[in-house]
């Protein structure tokens, strides 16, 4: 089977570098164009009960959400436009494209309405009861988007490294 759209899905751990650089060696070889995609979640560490934010509390804590909101896709911004050109400097077509929210339904949105016939992401390595609590964005995308997923595996929480896995 021939790729000819990949979607790289990064985020902003340690392992982005090398799941952007497995999509890009695919992308040369495949002749495809690559979307440099990077969703921003939407902390809400703080928010604490009802009565915690109701009146004052509420509109600082609105106004700082919205401060970080800006800031963080500012940073963003700027970090996919330079994977985007590194891959544009390797001759491969690409974009890149942010979104806030749930990162999994995001990428099998764009998936569907960019055309995707493979995506690229990182796993972190959780297993058990971590992941159940903590969900997986790859075992998501895994199971509802329609095309090929190539998960780059991260390194495990104990510290080992892991190999790559294709599925």
């Amino acid at each position: 089977m021939r790729y000819s759209k990949i979607l790289v899905a990064i985020d902003r751990s340690p392992e982005a570098d090398t799941v952007f650089e497995q999509a890009l060696e695919i992308a040369i070889r495949e002749e495809a164009s690559l979307m440099v995609f990077h969703c921003l979640p939407i902390d809400t560490q703080g928010v604490g009960t009802y009565g915690d934010i109701l009146g004052r509390e509420l509109i600082d804590f609105s106004r700082l959400m919205q401060e970080k909101l800006r800031k963080d896709t500012e940073v963003a911004t700027k970090w996919l436009a330079d994977y985007s050109q590194k891959a544009t400097a390797q001759g491969v077509p690409a974009e890149w494209d942010c979104k806030i929210g749930d990162a999994g339904s995001a990428i099998r949105e764009l998936v569907n309405s960019w055309g995707a016939d493979l995506v690229v992401l990182g796993r972190r390595g959780r297993r058990g009861l971590t992941e159940i609590v903590l969900g997986s964005v790859s075992n998501y995308v895994v199971h509802q988007v329609p095309c090929s997923v190539l998960i780059v595996q991260g390194i495990c929480p104990n510290g080992d490294d892991t190999t790559l896995s294709d599925r």
